[in-house]
């Protein structure tokens, strides 16, 4: 039976990624940038809002999709924790490195142009929406939860790992919205990369720390 530690673990971790995986240079962030620099905190904060509820949706869609009983084979679990591995490594060389603002993508030019969002909130919702690889990405963080028995495979524990995931996002875009709009004309998006990069070198050093589960997982089979 599931502890309270065991459920501040799930929301401390699902706080954690949800956190660092809304750092990196994007649709939404820049966004927030260049309308909270034109029209304040209020309208910045509402386009994260709505970044945050389509990430947890994608979160709890890729939650749903996992139990522990797919990790009863060390084969399958070490598997997993190669693939953890594998795209902490990429997304932290990939963010580390990063020299351009992406400041959209096809797939976000295709679902803006077919629901023209014409208020913040949507328009944070709809960015979101239109980039499925969040959902890959969850369905990837949540496989790597379960793996290393972080997240329990009952609905209060995902509830409270949702949760923090939930608390992670909305308290990045809530602090980026407050530093544009109390630096109006003044927070460059080159700030905003050296902040992407940043939370790259975090990734890579979780990745450095699966790495090492992973040769002792190997090493003891």
């Amino acid at each position: 039976m599931a502890t309270l530690s065991d459920y501040l673990i799930a929301a401390f971790w699902g706080f954690v990624f949800g956190f660092l995986v809304s750092i990196p240079v994007g649709p939404i962030n820049i966004s927030i940038v260049n309308e909270g620099a034109r029209r304040g905190f209020r309208w910045a904060f509402l386009i994260g809002l709505g970044a945050t509820i389509m990430e947890v949706i994608y979160c709890a869609i890729a939650f749903a999709g996992f139990t522990h009983l797919l990790f009863d084979s060390r084969v399958v679990k070490a598997t997993m924790e190669l693939v953890s591995f594998m795209l902490m490594l990429f997304l932290g060389v990939k963010y580390l490195f990063a020299q351009s603002l992406p400041a959209t993508s096809r797939s976000v030019e295709s679902f803006e142009h077919r629901l023209h969002p014409h208020t913040a909130f949507w328009t944070g919702f709809v960015r979101c929406l239109g980039n499925p690889c969040v959902l890959l990405f969850w369905i990837t963080i949540s496989a790597t939860f379960i793996s290393h028995d972080w997240m329990d495979d009952t609905w209060q524990s995902k509830c409270m790992c949702l949760l923090g995931v939930t608390l992670g996002c909305f308290s990045w875009f809530t602090l980026l919205s407050f530093l544009v709009a109390r630096r109006r004309g003044r927070f460059s998006t080159h700030t905003l990369l050296r902040m992407s990069q940043f939370s790259g070198a975090s990734l890579l050093i979780f990745a450095l720390v699966l790495g090492g589960r992973l040769v002792k997982l190997l090493a003891h089979r």
